[in-house]
């Protein structure tokens, strides 16, 4: 029972309640940073981690806060993690944060995450709601990410550019130039670009579901095959 409850959180994370593609919040952070790969999985990761404690955070407290401060004191905790990874942020990864800018600061206000710990944490146990946290910010950095790659493919002609902004110098070498010589895309690039490619991406999981559905419904009218056997009674003279 347990093990079908942690499955169904993790479809509804990645899948059928997605944040980015169901849920449609936190679209601005969405669209206004995953021009790269890199801004989109620095920024997913943030969020991830935000979303992940304070699900953690609520869930260990819900019995402690009443209805008339449950939200200033959600929005609290949030505020606090979002602070400790803008510090970490400066501290190790000071330029891709400069790149980030404000909306490194404007997780605090993301829907989704305001959203999980009211809807979800705050009526929940520990390990449910850190699971629902951690699988909600998964499937919104995942969006993220292919967000990101496909601008960055489409509008500069290559892959995982300046990763080591976020990884270190380990990944100086990871830029994959797909096309040489390419001519930069310069509407790709800007936010208007985004929301072109974020319609892409909802149309097709739309189109995916629709698929799913009719070929399930397709399953359930489908006779069942074999032979039947007919029973005859009386005598024969």
């Amino acid at each position: 029972m347990a093990s079908t409850k942690f499955t169904d959180i993790t479809a509804d994370g990645l899948w059928h309640n997605n944040p980015g593609l169901v849920q449609l919040l936190g679209l601005c952070p969405l669209l206004g940073v995953s021009s790269t790969a890199v801004n989109a999985l620095g920024l997913g990761i943030a969020t991830i981690l935000v979303l992940t404690g304070s699900n953690l955070a609520v869930s260990l407290i819900r019995s402690a806060v009443t209805d008339a401060v449950r939200l200033p004191a959600f929005v609290m905790i949030i505020a606090a993690l979002t602070t400790c990874i803008e510090l970490l942020m400066q501290a190790f990864t000071f330029e891709l944060y400069q790149i980030l800018g404000i909306f490194i600061p404007l997780i605090v206000t993301n829907c989704a995450i305001l959203g999980r710990a009211d809807a979800y944490a705050s009526k929940n146990p520990i390990l449910p709601s850190l699971t629902d946290g951690f699988m909600m910010g998964l499937g919104f950095a995942l969006v993220l990410l292919v967000l990101g790659m496909l601008r960055e493919l489409i509008g500069f002609g290559r892959l995982f550019g300046g990763m080591e902004l976020l990884l270190g110098p380990m990944a100086a070498n990871w830029e994959v130039v797909v096309f040489p010589n390419y001519k930069e895309v310069l509407f790709v690039i800007l936010p208007p670009g985004a929301f072109v490619f974020m319609g892409l991406l909802i149309a097709v999981k739309n189109m995916i579901d629709t698929h799913v559905k009719e070929r399930a419904a397709a399953a359930a009218a489908k006779p069942v095959g074999g032979s039947k056997r007919v029973r005859v009674t009386g005598t024969i003279s």
